[in-house]
């Protein structure tokens, strides 16, 4: 497992490199965010500090996942609110609190890279034991399925004029393209593949996340906000007070 380390903070990530490699964990360091998106191909893990000197680590994150899928952990020195919704909403996959010790990462490294994993082997499975289709008949199939631990969705959906591609990670929208972040393909593909049907929030964690995620449920508020911005009608993802959210076609706008 190679973990590249994009910090600034020369003491902290000298620390930081010594606890992953007691712990087998092959490292690379840079100090920028220049320096992450070049180094970026051939890591498995990514921690990335928000204070770098050229490159906000929110942008370097939303760089990041322009191009790849690979795990994002912030680390960020105040923990504040803000920092978390960013860089949740920028595509990470965690955020901690630089810690004075390493245990909680190690262990949210863990978690994390378990999750990854489940989510490959569940993708593999369902590749050999099921053909791929279209249209509606894949979306019945979706329906009926075992609920996973995370969606992993190998056919293509289509609900109204928004489609899905899970094989090649892609949005349309009447025929035209939205870029989405990781987290919000699997969010929205969790809820194309049961359209109507309200998800409520611990099972969107499940599906999305993982039942290891330990953040805080907002993330999936964030993520729907971004969701119906690039969707451009909030009615797309419609929120059941006190329980969750449904994916529903909108009607006909009147002239």
């Amino acid at each position: 497992m190679n973990v590249l380390i994009v910090d600034d903070n020369d003491e902290a990530a000298e620390l930081l490199e010594q606890a992953l490699a007691s712990h087998g964990y092959a490292t690379r360091r840079v100090s920028t965010g220049g320096a992450a998106l070049r180094e970026l191909p051939g890591a498995t893990l990514v921690l990335l500090a928000l204070g770098l000197p050229d490159l906000a680590g929110h942008e370097v994150c939303r760089r990041i996942r322009e191009s790849s899928s690979v795990p994002v952990i912030v680390m960020s020195d105040d923990g504040s609110e803000l920092d978390r919704v960013l860089a949740l909403h920028m595509g990470a996959d965690d955020i901690v609190r630089r810690p004075d010790g390493h245990y909680e990462l190690l262990a949210r490294i863990q978690a994390l890279m378990r999750r990854s994993a489940s989510c490959a082997v569940c993708a593999a499975r369902r590749a050999t034991h099921t053909g791929t289709g279209t249209g509606t008949g894949a979306v019945r199939d979706a329906e009926h399925a075992p609920p996973p631990t995370r969606t992993v969705v190998t056919q293509a959906l289509r609900v109204g004029e928004l489609r899905l591609d899970p094989a090649a990670r892609l949005v349309l929208l009447g025929g035209r393209e939205v870029r989405v972040t990781r987290r919000e393909f699997d969010l929205l593909a969790a809820l194309v593949a049961n359209p109507g049907v309200v998800l409520e929030r611990r099972d969107i964690i499940s599906r999305v996340w993982g039942e290891n995620w330990f953040g805080s449920t907002r993330t999936i508020d964030v993520h729907v906000g971004s969701l119906r911005g690039k969707l451009g009608c909030p009615e797309w993802i419609q929120t059941v007070r006190g329980v969750g959210y449904k994916l529903t076609a909108p009607g006909p706008r009147a002239d």
